[in-house]
C-alpha cells in the first residue's frame, strides 16, 4: 500500500521516474504479489478485491481533500480517472505475475514428468522411480500400457487432449505415451476410454501396447513400436491394439529365426512363380487352419470354387508329401505361412496383411 500510494502521488505530481529505474523495477512489487498468490495456492480474486477496495477507500479520502481545497469538478474527474487507471495497471501486472508463475510451475512439472517417463522406460530401480514420481506429483501405478504414435496429423492437437495422468514424449523421433492402469474400471471410465484422447490417437494412428506391470513398460513400448512399423499407413489404420495381434507380435519378435525355418519349410514353393506360390500358400494355410478340412470348407474360407481348391490341394500334396501328416511339421508350416503373409513376402500387396486379416490374427 505504501508503494502504491507513493507511486500514485508521484504520478499525479508528474514526477519523473527515478534515474536507473526500469518499468520492470517500477511494477515489481505487484508482479511479486501476483506470483505470491499462486505460491499460496490461491486465485487472484482476493488480491483483486483488495486492489478495488483500496481504490475506493483512497478515492473517498481524495474527494474530501479535494472539497476542502476547493478543487474544481473537472480536476476531480481527472483525479478519479487517474486513481482507477492506476489500479487497472497494478491489477494487470499482478495478473501477469500470476500467469508467469503458472507457466513456470507447469514447465517445471512437465520437465519432471518427462524425466520420470524416461526413467520408467529405461528400467530404473524402484527407489529411483519412487523419488522421481514424488517430484513429478505422479503416483506410480501397478500396471501401464505404452502407446506408439504415428506421425502427427495436420494441426495436431494431441498434447491438448491428453488426460493429466498420461505421460508423453511427443517430441521424440518415435513419439509415445504411457497410460497408467489402463484396464482399471470400465472401458468407458478408463483413461483409454476418454473420447477426446481416442479422437487424437485415431487422427494420427496409434498402436496400444499390452498392459503390463510397471517394470515391463519398455517391453510394452517395444511391442507397440514393432506393430506400428508393420502398419502400411498408420494414420489410415486408426487405433490398433497389440492385445488383438499377439501371434503376429510373436512372429515379428525374432524375424531372422522365423525367416530361417520359413525358407526351409516353404522350399517346395520356390520353383513356382510368385503368383502360383501365393495361391498355394494361402490355400495351404486355410487348409491347416480348418483342421485339414474338406475342399468345400477351404473354398468357403477363400471365396473360391471347391474344384479350384481340390486342384490346389493335389498340387500341395505332390510338393510337400508326407510332411503334411507330421503334426510338428504342420505347426511349423502354419507359422511359416503366417509369417510370409505378415511380412509381405507372399505376394503383391500383402504388406501388413497380418494386422487386418482374420486368418493371421
Amino acid at each position: 500500500m505504501e508503494t502504491a500510494l507513493a507511486e500514485f502521488a508521484d504520478l499525479v505530481e508528474g514526477a519523473a521516474q527515478p534515474a536507473g529505474q526500469s518499468d520492470a523495477d517500477r511494477w515489481r512489487v505487484y508482479w511479486i504479489l501476483g506470483r505470491g498468490e499462486l505460491a499460496e495456492g490461491r486465485s487472484l480474486d482476493a488480491l483483486q478485491a483488495a486492489y478495488r477496495l483500496g481504490a475506493r477507500v483512497a478515492w473517498r479520502r481524495y474527494a474530501r481533500v479535494a472539497r476542502r481545497a476547493g478543487i474544481g469538478a473537472d480536476q476531480v474527474v481527472l483525479l478519479a480517472e487517474a486513481v482507477f487507471a492506476h489500479i487497472d495497471e497494478i491489477s494487470a501486472v499482478s495478473v501477469r505475475g500470476y500467469a508467469e508463475a503458472q507457466a513456470d510451475k507447469a514447465g517445471a512439472l512437465g520437465r519432471r514428468r518427462h524425466h520420470l517417463l524416461g526413467r520408467i522406460v529405461a528400467g530404473a530401480s524402484a527407489s529411483a522411480l519412487a523419488q522421481a514420481a514424488l517430484a513429478a506429483g505422479w503416483p506410480l501405478p501397478d500396471t501401464v500400457a505404452c502407446v506408439a504414435l504415428g506421425p502427427p496429423a495436420e494441426r495436431d492437437r494431441t498434447h491438448r487432449r491428453l488426460p493429466p495422468s498420461v505421460l508423453a514424449d511427443l517430441d521424440a523421433h518415435d513419439p509415445y505415451l504411457l497410460v497408467p492402469d489402463p484396464d482399471a474400471g470400465s472401458v468407458a471410465g478408463s483413461v483409454l476410454g476418454d473420447a477426446r484422447l481416442g479422437q487424437a490417437l485415431a487422427a494420427r494412428g496409434a498402436v496400444i501396447g499390452p498392459t503390463v506391470p510397471l517394470p515391463m513398460a519398455a517391453d510394452s513400448l517395444r511391442w507397440a513400436r514393432t506393430l506400428l512399423s508393420r502398419l502400411p499407413a498408420p494414420d489410415a489404420c486408426g487405433v490398433v491394439r497389440c492385445e488383438d495381434h499377439l501371434p503376429a507380435l510373436l512372429l515379428l519378435s525374432d524375424q531372422p529365426l522365423v525367416r530361417l525355418f520359413t525358407d526351409r519349410r516353404l522350399r517346395p514353393l520356390d520353383d513356382l512363380t510368385p503368383k502360383q506360390s501365393h495361391r498355394l500358400a494361402t490355400t495351404l494355410l486355410a487348409w491347416l487352419q480348418s483342421h485339414r478340412g474338406s475342399a468345400p470348407e477351404v473354398a468357403e474360407r477363400l471365396a473360391v470354387h471347391p474344384q479350384t481348391v481340390r486342384q490346389r490341394l493335389r498340387q500341395i500334396d505332390r510338393l510337400f508329401g508326407p510332411v503334411l501328416d507330421d503334426p510338428d511339421a504342420r505347426f511349423e508350416l502354419e507359422v511359416a505361412l503366417r509369417f510370409r503373409l505378415l511380412s509381405g513376402e507372399g505376394g503383391p500387396d500383402e504388406a501388413g496383411a497380418g494386422l487386418t486379416s482374420r486368418n493371421l490374427s
